[in-house]
């Protein structure tokens, strides 16, 4: 019987399938930081338990690090109560920990793939929706609740129900300036939050095979933004080239059995899925965000949509039929494991070399891990955006969610790369555009959503 990828993955790693009940599904790596675990390891301590595979597990501080110059000083009581208790219990229960000043630390979606953890056909879980990022090197790749990270450090196995199947084909030729962001914002927007509930989704065509590992992080990464379970792209030479050589990825003999392996792991061509969507990517222009869910967006060129819906332009103080271009912004952010990586800040970078940051705008560029802020120095890049009068920051989740000290204040409007624009999301009231870096940077440096073709 034809099978896709995903559903090759899934079968492989059925422990019990039993009709009536979830199968018992196992993990080959659990990913953990400091916000959604100490609860799980509080349960393993309190009934006595062992982590059964803490050689397949690997933790690092992020959502609540500081991103300033002296960010061990910086971070608050709160935020260094999570990161202490977390470098106890990884301590405890041996488990590996990626900390501060390693060289190596970062956001967990962001050092996965960089350390070659992040490899084909494996099951990776976390406690953190966007784990769909991992997706992009063919991995099933999905964000778990606390009691569930609970479950893989005890057991190494989840009770899951086998989800649906759906693909997504983008088609046509990518214009001038639409980058990866633009392509998931597109799809989100075609097909709502919801459109993609309790499937998997594969996405496939040309314009994907075309992508970097990094703009297919990006792609997956928001997988969960249309509901989806989880989003994979199959390995293809882009892939197995992005993890040669590196940390954790197979060396020698165990490399050239891992690429035969990697290699089958493709969709067979009468393969059937639950769902097929396509989105026509010919003519687009970049995307912005207009509400406060990211389904709610347009490109740059358009307007709101006059059956917009009323909530959100109340909250985010605009109207039915008004440009989105030229709408000022208070802040930008550059970050997030949506777009942290150093293709990104070479992107945005393009824009902001030679130009100065708006008047009264406030700019946050942080790299997604010590590695990538490591690379952007050597490139010259931090000076590119401390000249235009950006502040270049240390690694961590950031400006991206309002759980560390880096927020957008109530009522201020931000031009932002990260993946969530709801309500409250960056800070208490305020209100958030997600788009591309490029774009970003053009707001960034003309004080206003801007079309960032104008400006190249």
């Amino acid at each position: 019987m034809a099978r896709n990828i995903i559903q090759k993955i899934w079968d492989e790693h059925v422990v019990v399938s039993k009709e009536g009940f979830p199968d018992v599904f196992a993990i080959d790596l659990h990913l953990i930081h400091e916000v959604t675990s100490p609860q799980a390891f509080e349960m393993l301590r309190e009934k006595g338990l062992k982590f059964h595979a803490s050689d397949r597990a690997v933790a690092t501080v992020d959502h609540n690090v500081s991103t300033a110059v002296n960010r061990k000083i910086a971070t608050d009581a709160g935020s260094q109560k999570q990161i202490m208790t977390l470098r106890k219990n990884c301590e405890e229960f041996g488990v590996k920990l990626i900390d501060m000043d390693s060289g190596r630390q970062g956001i967990v979606h962001v050092i996965g793939p960089e350390l070659g953890l992040t490899q084909p056909g494996i099951t990776v879980v976390c406690g953190d929706s966007h784990t769909s990022t991992h997706g992009a090197f063919g991995a099933l790749a999905f964000g778990i609740g606390t009691t569930e990270v609970g479950h893989v450090m005890a057991t190494g196995c989840l009770l899951q129900e086998k989800p649906k199947t759906m693909k997504v084909n983008f088609i046509g030729k990518i214009g001038e300036c639409v980058t990866a962001k633009d392509l998931i914002l597109k799809l989100i927007s075609q097909i709502g939050v919801a459109g993609a509930r309790g499937h998997v989704i594969e996405y496939t065509g040309e314009v994907v095979r075309k992508m970097s590992m990094d703009e297919r992080m990006t792609i997956c990464n928001m997988s969960i933004e249309c509901g989806a379970r989880a989003g994979l792209i199959a390995p293809d030479e882009v892939t197995f080239e992005y993890l040669k050589g590196r940390e954790c990825a197979p060396k020698g003999e165990k490399w050239a059995q891992a690429l035969q392996y990697w290699s089958s792991l493709v969709s067979d061509v009468d393969a059937e899925y639950d769902n097929v969507v396509e989105v026509n990517v010919d003519e687009m222009a970049p995307m912005v965000t207009w509400g406060f869910n990211p389904g709610q967006g347009i490109e740059v060129s358009e307007v709101i949509p006059e059956n917009a819906d009323v909530q959100a332009l109340d909250y985010v103080r605009l109207e039915a039929g008004q440009k989105i271009e030229g709408v000022p912004v208070n802040y930008v952010f550059i970050g997030s494991c949506t777009n942290a990586r150093l293709s990104d800040l070479r992107e945005a970078a393009r824009i902001f070399k030679g130009r100065k940051v708006a008047d009264g705008v406030i700019v946050y560029v942080v790299p997604g891990s010590e590695s990538v802020r490591e690379a952007a120095i050597k490139e010259g890049l931090d000076k590119v955006f401390t000249d235009a009068g950006a502040d270049f920051r240390n690694p961590g989740c950031s400006m991206c969610l309002a759980m560390n000290e880096d927020k957008v204040p109530e009522g201020k409007r931000c031009a932002s790369t990260s993946n969530r624009n709801f309500v409250g999301r960056q800070g208490k009231g305020a209100i958030t555009h997600l788009m591309s870096p490029i774009m970003a940077a053009a707001a960034a440096v003309t004080g206003k959503i801007t079309d960032v073709r104008k400006l190249i």
